[in-house]
């Protein structure tokens, strides 16, 4: 039986001496601590050595490859010489091959979980192979190295930067300087508040355990640590720090946990070889063989839980979000018109700045999503005086925002998701995937139209849940109203489609009727002609606030859905027809304990483009999904399949003065029935219901 000592730096407590087999030999293994003294480790390598088959060192620093530069550590090398008949190893060869396949497995495993993530190492130059993996899925690298080594508070935030600290701090290494600046008064309580608020603002922390135990819960809540060597006791204490996920690149060969240096002894003990005589193919091929015990491992202290990154821009609607936005609401509420005027166009300029942090969405299946609303400065008055490069360069200002943030998806919101080509440009310049979130607007628009339907009862609904009703799309060759009409046809007994580009309008229709034979399908370019036909009316023409159909020709008891942004039914519209249904598109309930900052409508309501942003998010599809002027009505049933899924629900209908409460639903059937000459039901209420909470926030 051959016998492997591990003399480590580590503390003494976790010592063991065990039997075991591995690649088909018996093997003792024992670990030697010395809690940190090297002069001890030299006594034990003296001690062990007769005793021993191959000696491996344990919480010592390998000699790093950084770059074009060789570090070496003078207290490795030290003990390594100290070792003179028998082979020894600090694990340097395998552990490099298994923290770059950790990051790999990892990321195939968590589904692109590094996508843009915020990555902090510790120790860079310790971490530099793994470093560039990760610089594979993300630019946010962050590098404690100056701070912990040298005192200096200031981190590193590229592999070439690391490269050339590296480079520059040979000098003051070999002269034994390092740490000199820490031990200056004052300094050391800097340079732990540098680090501790960079591990706050991470969410990947590759480190030590005794590095990570150091940190909090504020610091290590919810994060992903790359580590090696966790015992079921150190995830525990992982666990009680808030870790969510744990990336051990230390495989399990058995029961009991062992550092690499132990691992990598052992296959030289077995195989009677020198490390120099190990090439990289035996390595491939024990770890091959023994993929069950050589496999990194992916740990939860608290169960399987992935949370996702996104970002989503908002703008003001009007110059009423600058009177209810802070600092400007105290002069705004008092300043002229021409004052007013002048604060729009400035703001139109403003770089892009984060309006809300967005927590606590979590989708029944387990997965979480954060985010952040972010804000471009340009109302749609504004956006639409200027070319659509104005807008772009906006957008891609905040994508880059939204990237040093950590966001692995963006979408766009309002206006800024229909200027121009509605996307497409912006998605292929920005940093990250793009998605207008037109998609689940459609759906959500058809949802809401639906239940209102249903909510009136004016309208009878088949077994087949199709309603026998005419419906009409105004702006039908827009994006989202293309979509609506191909879904329509679906949903109602007869659709008609309304545009002022006759071309478009034919086209449109006869690729509905390839899509759903037997449609009833109408075309024309006057929307008031069949107004007092129609049962439901969607509007989708992005007209920046022209009036698009006389309201008083509509049915009573129509339900209109208002997707334009602007509005295409002005408000002082709707307050003459109490007797209709106008809806701001169908918003959406979010899964969860959702917090954040008003957008102009209920906890956990978002509207239905921002809504996508977070299905896509939930789900870890960070692709580009919804962009351009033509969306595939197969991707608005995906979102729409997705968003179920997830946990999304139709949130409280709203107009334009608020959620609609059940009085309103009463009151406006039972005054469509009085005006249709049809005798009210019995026990309805017909009281006037009051409304939810006026909109004023940056709204999609």
């Amino acid at each position: 039986m051959k016998t492997v000592v591990s003399i480590s730096l580590g503390p003494s407590e976790l010592d063991y001496d065990l039997e075991t087999e591995f690649l088909g030999q018996k093997l003792r293994t024992i670990r030697v601590g010395t809690d940190g003294s090297v002069e001890r480790a030299e006594a034990m390598i003296k001690e062990w050595e007769p005793k021993a088959d191959v000696i491996g060192l344990g919480m010592v620093q390998d000699h790093y490859q950084v770059g074009t530069r060789t570090i070496v550590h003078e207290d490795t090398k030290r003990l390594q010489e100290a070792v003179e008949s028998v082979p020894v190893t600090t694990g340097s060869t395998l552990r490099s091959i298994l923290q770059d396949w950790a990051v790999r497995h990892a990321q195939l495993e968590l589904e692109h979980c590094f996508n843009n993530a915020k990555v902090l190492f510790l120790d860079g130059q310790a971490n530099y192979r793994p470093a560039r993996v990760f610089s594979e899925y993300t630019d946010n690298l962050f590098f404690a190295d100056p701070v912990q080594q040298l005192g200096v508070p200031k981190l590193l935030t590229s592999l070439h930067q690391l490269e050339l600290y590296s480079t520059g701090t040979g000098p003051i290494r070999n002269y034994k300087l390092s740490g000199t600046l820490a031990r200056l008064p004052g300094t050391r309580d800097l340079n732990r508040y540098v680090v501790k608020k960079a591990a706050q603002n991470a969410d990947v922390v590759a480190a030590r355990y005794n590095e990570l135990m150091d940190f909090g819960l504020e610091e290590l809540g919810g994060k992903t640590v790359l580590t090696s060597s966790i015992s079921d006791q150190r995830l525990k204490e992982l666990g009680d720090r808030g870790v969510n996920v744990v990336i051990d690149y230390t495989p399990r060969v058995f029961d009991e946990t062992v550092g690499i240096n132990m691992v990598e002894a052992m296959i030289l003990a077995a195989l009677e070889r020198s490390p120099g005589e190990v090439t990289h193919d035996d390595f491939l091929e024990i770890i091959t063989n023994e993929a069950d015990r050589m496999e990194p491992r992916i740990l939860y202290p608290a169960g399987y839980k992935r949370i996702s990154r996104f970002a989503f821009v908002i703008h003001p609607l009007s110059q009423q979000y600058f009177r209810n936005a802070k600092p400007l609401d105290v002069v705004a509420n008092y300043a002229p018109a021409s004052f007013m005027n002048t604060v729009e166009k400035v703001m139109a300029y403003s770089p892009p700045f984060v309006y809300s942090r967005v927590t606590g969405i979590k989708s029944p299946t387990g997965a979480e999503a954060e985010g952040w609303l972010i804000t471009v400065g340009g109302t749609p008055k504004e956006i639409m005086a200027h070319s659509p490069e104005f807008t772009y360069r906006r957008l891609l200002a905040a994508a880059r925002l939204a990237k040093r943030l950590g966001a692995q998806i963006m979408g766009l919101g309002a206006f800024t998701k229909v200027v121009g080509d509605a996307g497409l440009t912006v998605s292929k310049r920005s940093p990250l995937p793009i998605t207008t979130g037109n998609s689940y607007s459609a759906s959500g628009a058809l949802w809401a139209a639906h239940e209102a339907l249903k909510k009136l009862g004016l309208v009878e609904i088949g077994e087949n849940n199709k309603a026998k009703a005419k419906a009409m799309v105004v702006g039908a060759t827009g994006s989202i109203g293309a979509v609506c009409a191909r879904l329509l046809a679906k949903a109602v007994d007869e659709v008609y489609i309304v545009a002022r580009e006759s071309a478009r309008l034919l086209a449109l229709k006869e690729s509905i009727l390839k899509e759903t034979p037997g449609a009833k399908i109408h075309v024309t370019s006057n929307p008031n002609k069949h107004l007092r036909e129609m049962d439901m009316i969607v509007t989708s023409t992005s007209g920046a606030g022209k009036r698009i159909l006389d309201i008083m020709e509509v049915k009573p008891g129509c339900v209109i859905t208002d997707v334009a942004r602007p509005l295409d039914i002005p408000p002082e519209d709707v307050a003459k027809r109490p007797d209709v249904l106008v809806i701001e598109s169908g918003e959406i309930e979010l899964p969860g304990d959702v917090k954040m900052k008003n957008i102009g409508l209920p906890p956990k309501v978002a509207y239905a483009c921002l809504a996508e942003t977070i299905v896509l998010a939930l789900e870890g599809r960070y692709e580009t999904f919804t962009v351009g002027r033509e969306i595939e009505w197969e991707k608005v049933r995906e979102i729409y399949k997705l968003g179920l899924k997830h946990g999304m629900k139709l949130a409280s209908i709203s107009g334009v003065n608020g959620v609609y409460t059940e009085e309103d639903f009463d009151r406006v059937r039972t005054l469509a029935m009085e005006k249709r000459g049809i005798k009210p039901k019995a026990n309805k209420s017909q009281s006037g219901g009051k409304t939810g909470k006026k909109k004023t926030a940056a709204a999609s």
